[in-house]
Order: structure tokens, then sequence, then C-alpha cells
């Protein structure tokens, strides 16, 4: 079995963290742009070194700031994005429509229509239902909405074509993670099922209707350590492709396998090394078509792997209290002035991190001396327990600054305003240190605009 990557998770040194949390307070998310691009490089360079005419993807869900989807065009990447507002939010970072994909298990019309105005470059397709919509848009004799027009400044007779379609594939595989990131067994909302025939309907359907159809895709889970279910996902579409050539005369010109390859949350995570991983399953993806004279294009769509190590959070230490548990043990808690709101992971799967004391409120060196056990806790009104019984420095004191590695994906795209807390700013520490705010702090002017209080 391939080893483990070395530790390559970004963090603060004390200095940088007193600067930022004096400049732009706390809670924070802190981005490295230097260790993005470098993940980003990595990453294509492994993928390219087995399939040459690959194309990675960056699942946009992931962290969808304009500067971090820009950053990911710049370096190469396609982008995902998985509703009109990613869509959006990719238009407005410079990304060309023609280099976005759609996903969605539920697109609306309207959403559709402006993917088809703006001119994406392809659509996952996940229904039935979605296939007779696209269907009636590209045969529509007028423009799919001059509103979508009007609000991308087209002009309302603009033509549009369209998009290139790929067909969502639940290959069957149920991968070895959490049960609210596993996307790719038979028991799931996204995609056609291969196991009852659903998958292969949905492609005569779109060559039926004579639509752009040009390949298939499926995701089959998050936060893989172990690549065998990506394996047998990339192998499933690989054999269907080949199977549909065989029966139809199909000529699957793009396999993409989604995403998946997970990270180093904490130390007890051991992802392979990318060039190991990529490896791995293109060579899955290409025994199927061995003498099928097909030779699509091999898609991957990372997100998290991408992103997740280039960020930690930052945050400081309010109240500590340490509380009875019964039969003589305690509990201490160290309350920090975020919680799920800025990271609702923890809240949503049980998802753990490396916590570690950036900086003393007294300036002295953040760690040495013995550790203790302390359960981080949310202001939130909530159990809000963060990150459970993780060793730090047994001196903590209010006023100290912690760190969490790793937040970079998910953190601030998943953030809300519970308890009507302000979602935190990020900010970028540039190539050559500098730093450049990417995200302000939120005010409470922008909390309330929606808001509308009628005559009571």
């Amino acid at each position: 079995m391939p080893g483990s990557a070395p530790d390559p998770r970004f963090r603060l040194s004390p200095d940088l963290a007193l600067a930022l949390a004096e400049q732009y307070g706390t809670p924070l998310y802190v981005l490295s742009e230097a260790h993005l691009r470098a993940r980003i490089r990595e990453y294509l360079a492994a993928f390219r070194a087995v399939a040459p005419n690959s194309r990675l993807v960056f699942a946009s869900k992931a962290n969808s700031t304009l500067a971090v989807l820009k950053i990911a065009h710049q370096e190469g990447c396609l982008i995902d994005v998985a509703s009109e507002g990613e869509l959006r939010a990719a238009l407005l970072a410079g990304v060309p429509a023609s280099d976005c994909h759609l996903h969605g298990n539920y697109k609306t019309m309207p959403e559709l229509a402006f993917a088809f105005a703006a001119g994406v470059g392809e659509i996952v397709v996940d229904s039935f239902a979605e296939i007779e919509a696209i269907a009636e848009l590209a045969t529509a004799e007028t423009p799919p909405s001059s509103l979508v027009a009007e609000a991308l400044g087209l002009p309302a007779e603009v033509q549009v074509r369209c998009p290139d379609l790929v067909i969502r594939v639940a290959p069957g595989v149920d991968p070895a993670t959490h049960q609210k990131i596993s996307t790719g067994q038979d028991d799931t909302k996204f995609g056609f099922n291969l196991s009852d025939g659903s998958a292969e309907r949905a492609l005569l359907r779109c060559l039926e209707l004579k639509l752009p159809v040009i390949g298939f895709h499926c995701h089959v889970g998050s936060q893989l350590l172990d690549p065998e279910a990506q394996r047998a996902g990339g192998e499933a579409i690989a054999q269907f492709a080949a199977e549909m050539l065989r029966r139809h005369g199909f000529e699957t010109r793009v396999l993409n396998v989604g995403g998946g390859l997970g990270v180093r949350y904490t130390d007890a995570d051991n992802p392979m090394p990318i060039a190991d991983y990529c490896r791995l399953v293109v060579e899955a993806m290409r025994a199927p078509l061995e003498g099928t004279g097909l030779d699509p294009t091999l898609m991957q769509e990372p997100g998290r792997s991408l992103v997740a190590e280039a960020g930690v959070t930052l945050y400081r230490v309010g109240v500590i209290k340490t509380v009875p548990t019964g039969e003589g043990r305690t509990r201490t808690y160290a309350s920090v002035d975020g919680g799920l709101s800025d990271n609702p992971r923890p809240a949503l799967y049980g998802s753990r991190y490396t916590v570690l004391r950036a900086a003393r409120a007294d300036g002295g060196e953040p760690v040495g001396g013995p550790a203790a056990k302390y359960t981080v806790a949310g202001r939130h009104c909530e159990t809000d327990k963060l990150f459970v019984d993780v060793d730090l420095p047994a001196d903590l004191a209010e006023g100290d600054l912690l760190q969490v590695l790793c937040t970079g994906a998910y953190n601030s795209s998943m953030a809300s305003n519970y308890n009507r807390f302000l979602r935190p700013p990020t900010v970028m520490v540039r190539e050559d240190g500098s730093l450049a705010p990417i995200q302000r702090r939120e005010t409470y002017d922008e909390l309330f605009a929606r808001e509308i209080l009628p005559s009571l």
C-alpha cells in the first residue's frame, strides 16, 4: 500500500496570529495563497502524469470565495458549480461560463435558463425531468429568458446553445466515510442508477432528443482515505462507457470520477500522496476501456483536497471552566468567540480537527509545558462542542489565541447567522507574505437588511 503524505497543513506563526487578530479580530478565517496554488499544481501534475489529456475541476462548494475561484482557474482548473449562486460567483471571479460545469439534483427551469444564457460549458444531468427541461430549452425558438439575458448584460435577442451534457451515474459504491457525505450508493438522490438500468435509459433519451451528451460522471463520496471506493466508481463508469459503445455505438468523450481524496484533519488521518491516488484511480478507469478504441478525457473534481489544508480558523479563548462529570471525573471547557455558525461540521458530522494554541495573551511562547484535555466550546445557545477532548497547554488562559488547522473547506461556505452571529471575514496570506482581506466581516446592517417589519 502506498505510504502517507507528509503533513502539509498551513499554520500561523505566533507573530502572524497576533497581528491578524489585532487587525481583523476573531473569529477569522485565514487562507494561504502559496499553499493553495502549490496544492493545485501538485494535483494537476500528478493527474497529468498518468492521464496527459486529463482536466481538473475545482468543486467550488468547498470554498466559493471569489479569490479562491480566481486562483483555481488561474492555475488551470475548470469550476464545478452546484447552483446559480455558485455560477454567479464564478462569473464575478472572472471565470468564463464556458469553463463552468453545472451540478445539482434539482435544477429549476430558471436556473437552467440562466446557465444556457450564460453559456456554461457543461451540465451534469441528474434526472429524467431535467433531460426534458433541457430539451425544452434547447429547442425553444426564443432565448430561454430575456430576463436572464438582461441580468447578464446580454441583448434580449441573444442566441444560446445547449451546453454539453454529462450523465451522472450512481455506480452502487458505498464508500467508507460518513453517511452524510456518501453519494455513490444505490440509495442516493443523485444521478441515474446503473443497477436498475436508469443510466442507460437516460443516455438513450438524450440521444433520442438529439441532445449533445458527451460522457458520464460519478461521485462516490468525500473525505476518502482509502482509494478503493473511488477506484470502484471509476471502473464502473468506464465499464458502462464500454457497454454503451457495444450496445448503442455511443462514443464516450468524457469520464469524470468526481472528487473525494481525504485530507489531514487530525494526526490520525493518513491520506495517501496525490500521485499514488491519481495513478490508482486512473488505472482502474483505463482497464475496462482497453481494446474498445475509446480514449475519453478523464476528469476529477477535488474541492476539499485542494483548499482544506490551506486554511486555518483563528479564535480567541474566553471563559474557561471545569465541571464535574460524575464518579470523580471532570471536564474543562474553553469557550471561544465562534462556534457552529462558523464551523457546523462537528455538529453535522462529528468532525474532528487539530487545535493548537497560536499565541498567548501575554505574548509568551505558545507551546511548551504540560498538556491537558480541553473541550473547546462555541458561544451558541446549543451544546456547541466544537472540539472535544483536545490536548492544549495546561496553562491555557483567557485571551489566548487558538488556531484550528485544515478549515479551508466547508467552513466559510457553510457559515450561518445562527443566534444572529456575524459571519467571519477571510484574510489571504499572499505569496509575498502580505495580507489581503478577501471577505470582510459581516455588519449588523447587512444582517438585518432582508428583514421587513410590518405594522403590527
